[in-house]
């Protein structure tokens, strides 16, 4: 096959599978980054500063779940590389249906679709696990963190306007 991967390895859907959510992923990340921007240098800044924390570990996440799929290293770094265009194509898109009547014209759909979409994979990915955790201390630490990455959206925040 022509990425390298066993052809008869059932896991291997569950690469392609990534692979075509990360890019859609990257694609809503693009969205924002160039809506932000737009907005304000300051709130681009933002925005991009908080995408990369969030991307550093999901793309990590992301390179173990191709190698598991059956993608060599080199491979799977190329595809994960080749992801990242859905971020460019977001944020060109963005650019390219900029509104002739100004940046609040597309701001009013760009941003609220991003993070509707952020919201989405909160919910859908990460609020079932912790339902789903058995030990007290542990869900406690969890609620504790997503509280706390809430509160840091919160300031950030504040301290834009």
């Amino acid at each position: 096959m022509f990425l390298n991967c066993k052809e008869e390895d059932p896991s291997q859907v569950s690469g392609y599978l990534n692979l075509l959510a990360n890019t859609i992923d990257n694609f809503t990340h693009g969205l924002a980054v160039a809506a932000s921007f737009l907005v304000s240098k300051k709130i681009g800044l933002l925005t991009t500063m908080a995408i990369l924390l969030h991307e550093i570990p999901h793309e990590v996440g992301d390179f173990a779940i191709l190698l598991r799929a059956g993608f060599d290293r080199w491979t799977a770094a190329k595809l994960q590389f080749s992801t990242a265009l859905g971020g460019l194509l977001g944020a060109c898109f963005a650019i390219c249906t900029q509104s002739p009547k100004g940046v609040e014209e597309t701001v009013v759909w760009t941003l609220p679709f991003t993070s509707g979409g952020f919201l989405y994979v909160a919910l859908v990915n990460v609020l079932p696990d912790l339902l789903e955790e058995d030990d007290p201390w542990h869900s406690l630490q969890q609620v504790l963190l997503l509280c706390s990455g809430i509160v840091v959206m919160v300031l950030l925040s504040l301290f834009v306007e």
